[in-house]
């Protein structure tokens, strides 16, 4: 408990690190016209949910399930909270640094599907396009032989019959195709992982059930397509350099500080190595973090991103506060409203559906959740996590280094209940 008792006061909240971003960092938080104006209205006072928060990480550092952290969480468009804790490398005694780059996941698909609703808004790209008209190759078929046309719509809103390999059996058709979840390091090519793809049968006729997947992979070779670019150039130019968030990439040059990664197989979390196979239901997951440095593997569409809580927050409160530069209002609507009607969501519990990007909560009551309607989020298989909440206009990114647990495990929970329970 020695080493946990001595990162515990290397990371003492952040009190002043808040202030200056509510002061001052706020005219960096979103180069917009949008945020240009609430920024010229003064920061406000701190933030009165700011110790809870702390109560909650303050546990889970000295519970040992999560290595490292950073939360950072936006009111009414001002930087209300920022903390660190925890170790970025455990073994090397490096604590968490204040512009930590951690392996996003999926995360990422976000992104990934605001850049297709650039396209689409600009004429380029059309939700009822037949995925076919941009890759010919990508024609996979039912069980029964049918040939179905899979379209934008049903990929953004995982809809299209894929899946993914962790969520098969281990002998399942993906694994014995080859077919790459995005997380392994190697330098397979998008369109040779996607034509595999393609040769898997569908596991239901589009439209009629939900399934996550690698369908924002797909939706990655697409817009390669249409922008005549690569991925990560397409995602740069409509979000990163708009709203100037230099961490969000695909790949960074080796030598880079990334936050390590960890596995809470068992307490305390063990470092992973490459590949790293983690048990998860009915098969696993295999990660390679070493990805995150090689400029020669596919850029992942589903999970493929790094970057720090800071960048990616700006990102969500762009969308929250209408699209900013990147997007129009109604597109960032069409973002983060439901599009699955009563079609039931096979993650996320009960009272949640989907948009054309995100998880979007339909009724607080029946998830047992005092968000408001509309909230939004997703997560990260890496340890990753945000929400939204448009009602309360409160953004909270919560990055960890630790697998699944920063996903899936406690602290998820007890951020959101330190934001809403006095």
């Amino acid at each position: 408990m020695e080493g946990i008792a001595k990162v515990q006061n290397i990371n003492l909240p952040r009190r002043k690190l808040v202030v200056a971003a509510a002061i001052g960092g706020l005219l960096k938080l979103l180069p917009s016209n949008a945020f240009a104006q609430i920024a010229s209205q003064g920061a406000g006072s701190q933030w009165d949910r700011a110790a809870a928060f702390d109560a909650a990480i303050d546990k889970i550092i000295s519970s040992q399930k999560i290595v490292g952290l950073t939360v950072v969480a936006a009111k009414s468009g001002h930087v209300v909270y920022e903390r660190t804790a925890g170790f970025g490398d455990r073994e090397a005694k490096r604590v968490v640094g204040p512009n930590e780059i951690y392996r996003i996941a999926s995360m990422t698909k976000a992104l990934v599907c605001v850049t297709g609703l650039s396209f689409i808004e600009k004429g380029k790209l059309s939700l009822e396009d037949p995925v076919s008209k941009w890759l010919p190759y990508f024609m996979p078929k039912t069980q029964d032989g049918k040939q179905p046309v899979i379209t934008i719509r049903h990929l953004m809103t995982h809809t299209a019959g894929l899946t993914y390999g962790f969520l098969e059996p281990e002998d399942g058709i993906y694994h014995k195709l080859g077919v790459s979840d995005g997380l392994d390091n190697g330098e397979l090519t998008l369109e040779e992982n996607l034509r595999r793809l393609a040769s898997a049968p569908l596991l239901y006729e589009p439209g009629t059930s939900w399934g996550y997947s690698l369908a924002i992979d797909v939706l990655g070779g697409v817009i390669e397509q249409v922008a005549q670019a690569s991925l990560q150039d397409a995602v740069k130019t409509t979000i990163t350099d708009p709203l100037g968030l230099d961490s969000l990439k695909f790949s960074v040059p080796k030598g880079t500080v990334v936050a390590t990664a960890y596995a809470d197989s068992q307490t305390p979390p063990v470092r992973m190595t490459d590949s790293f196979r983690f048990k998860f239901g009915k098969g696993a997951i295999v990660y390679s973090p070493s990805r995150a440095f090689n400029n020669k593997a596919f850029p992942s569409g589903g999970v493929g991103m790094v970057g720090t809580a800071r960048d990616y927050l700006k990102f969500v409160e762009t969308i929250r506060m209408g699209g900013g530069r990147i997007i129009t209002p109604k597109s960032a609507a069409a973002f983060t409203t439901n599009a699955l009607g009563d079609l039931p969501m096979s993650m996320g519990g009960p009272g949640f559906g989907w948009g054309l990007g995100v998880a979007v909560l339909k009724d607080p009551s029946a998830a047992g959740l005092r968000l408001g309607p509309g909230s939004w989020n997703w997560s990260g298989v890496y340890g990753t996590n945000f929400w939204v909440d448009p009602v309360a206009e409160l953004s909270v990114v919560a990055l960890t280094n630790t697998a699944i647990g920063g996903m899936a495990g406690s602290l998820p929970g007890d951020l959101r209940h330190a934001a809403y329970n006095g």
